[in-house]
This record gives structure tokens, sequence and C-alpha cells, in this order.
């Protein structure tokens, strides 16, 4: 639940442009795994925003996960990016991804690199490919520093007269798995959204696709595909 608004604004960096949304996810991976994902959240809500100016722009989003009993847990990343000329579409990216959970804190990287933003003649269609540097930290017990690369590409486009947008992002890095060696990691979230007429309230759905990303002790299974039906208000 992530990074969607991202790639709707970020080639409007040279703009005075701000936005911000929630949205509210109902996640139904419990009952597709039940024995795998039996303690995943039933509900995420994501605040996102993001604010351009006359240097680049800063993006933020937090998740925050909740079952029927806890609160799961608050996952955020934050970023900076940097124009390289006015009317260049490359900028210089610094991120932070980290937060915390009930069982302590998930575990924070620091990313740079660069980023490569387009859109097309009424920004209607926006993507964004970033490569960068990313640096995992020693963040609890069981978890080492180490070195890593992630790619990143991020989309959105509207369509059927401003009616239906289709975004979202994928995410390539190198993580480690429980015996230290590296392993590649996907995540993508792509979302489709119906945009009623108020031109703030959409309703939809997010399908996280990933490999090597959920921590599955039940059996060797990696790759899983979890569904929600959600609502966004965009301010």
């Amino acid at each position: 639940m992530k990074k969607y608004l991202l790639s709707v604004l970020m080639a409007m960096m040279t703009m005075a442009v701000s936005a911000q949304d929630v949205q509210l996810h109902y996640d139904f991976g419990r009952f597709l795994y039940p024995d795998q994902e039996a303690g995943r959240q039933k509900v995420t809500m994501t605040l996102e925003q993001f604010k351009a100016d006359k240097w680049g722009s800063w993006f933020y989003f937090v998740d925050v996960d909740f079952s029927r009993k806890f609160t799961e847990g608050a996952y955020t990343e934050i970023s900076r990016e940097f124009n390289l000329g006015k009317q260049s579409p490359f900028a210089a990216h610094i991120e932070y991804d980290g937060g915390l959970n009930r069982f302590g804190s998930f575990q924070q990287a620091a990313l740079i690199g660069g980023a490569w933003n387009g859109h097309n003649v009424d920004f209607s269609t926006t993507y964004s490919v970033q490569l960068m540097y990313k640096h995992y930290f020693k963040s609890y017990d069981y978890t080492r520093s180490y070195m890593s690369v992630q790619l990143t590409g991020v989309w959105s486009t509207t369509f059927a007269n401003k009616a239906m947008t289709f975004s979202g992002f994928i995410d390539f890095w190198r993580g480690e798995n429980a015996n230290g060696h590296g392993q590649m990691v996907m995540l993508t979230e792509p979302q489709l959204w119906y945009n009623l007429k108020n031109q703030h309230l959409s309703i939809g759905t997010e399908v996280e696709i990933s490999n090597n990303f959920i921590y599955n002790t039940y059996n060797d299974d990696s790759f899983f595909i979890n569904p929600t039906l959600a609502l966004k208000w965009q301010f």
C-alpha cells in the first residue's frame, strides 16, 4: 500500500504541487494462505504525501497494520529527490526505510541513487525508474548490517475520462535469507481505482505480489499473491 502517488507526481517536480491521500485496505491474504499467513494483518491504513519545491520533492508514506487484537506495526519510507537540471528527467534520490512492529522493529535501511522520471503530454500517464545503493543496518537480534542494490519502477495512468486509475510500483533488491545467503526479493503492488465524481473518493483494489518477501515458517513457499478491497480519500 505505497508509492502509487509518487508516480503521479514525480514527473511534476519542477512545479509547486502538493498532494495527500489516505487509504484503507481490507486484506484477504490470511484466507488464501491460512497456514502460511495465519497472522497476517486484516486491515492496513496508508497515509502518503508528496510535496514539490524548486529543488525537487519530498515523498513519504506510512503503513499501519491492524489485526483483531493488535496494531501489528507501522512501516514508513521517506524520500527526497533533487532535480538535476530544470528540464532534465534525472534526479538524485535519497531514502530511509524502517518502522516498528509489536515484536520490536523492522530492519532499517538507507538508499541513495538516481531516478529517471517521465510523463505524457497531459500527465495522465507518469512513470519513474530508480536505481539505488541500499544499506541495511543491524536493527535487532538476528540481523546484521549488509550492502544491497534496489531497482524500483513506479507508474500511474488515468483513463476512461478520468474515471479509472491504474497505478503501482515494483521493487527488486538483494535480501538475505535466514542462513545469511543472498537472495533476490521481488515486491509489487498494482492498484486499480474507480474514481467517483466528487474527485476525492475512490474504491478499488490492490494486489500484493511478492517472492522471498513474506516471512514463512510453515513450509518452503516464497511466492504469494495477496489482494485487498480498498477505499481512498484524496485531500
